[in-house]
């Protein structure tokens, strides 16, 4: 399994859609290749006012991704799970993997897993495994059926 986690420093992105790469602050992380996503707090100054520092933020399994004119795309998946402020302790869950993440000021991992830390990620990503898909997985669903109809020179216009 190929898992991408990485440091947030704020909430909204993903947003209440469940939509990775909503508002860009990714670029193309988002278009890794990856099968599921953790998104963890930074310790900084702006995730500890976020409330977010230290805690596992999020999960995403399955992803479904939609190009609309941004760095990279937006991400919705199959299984969704959003903590938000309240999520687990980062460290408690998995120390190996939080250790290189916050020790090595790593913004984010993906490949290079070593065996352990993909162990600690896996048993991370297992919290969604059984979680509904992300709030706006039909909106995406709509939007990349446009798409597809969309030649390249048209999509900065309204297709349909």
């Amino acid at each position: 399994m190929r898992v991408l986690v990485y440091k947030r420093t704020h909430n909204s992105d993903p947003d209440a859609d469940g939509c990775f790469g909503a508002y860009d602050c990714m670029g193309t992380v988002c278009d890794r290749e990856y099968d599921a996503v953790i998104g963890v707090g930074g310790i900084g100054p702006e995730a500890q006012t976020n409330g977010i520092a230290g805690q596992v933020n999020w999960v995403g399994i399955g992803p479904h991704k939609v190009y609309v004119g941004k760095r990279g795309p937006e991400v919705t998946f199959d299984h969704f799970l959003y903590f938000g402020t309240d999520g687990p302790d980062f460290r408690a869950l998995a120390p190996v993997l939080a250790e290189r993440m916050y020790a090595n000021n790593v913004r984010s991992v993906l490949p290079g897993l070593s065996a352990v830390e993909l162990a600690e990620a896996t048993a991370i990503v297992q919290l969604a495994a059984g979680e509904p898909p992300s709030p706006g997985r039909q909106v995406a669903a709509r939007r990349a059926r446009s798409a597809r109809r969309c030649s390249p020179t048209r999509l900065t216009k309204r297709c349909t």
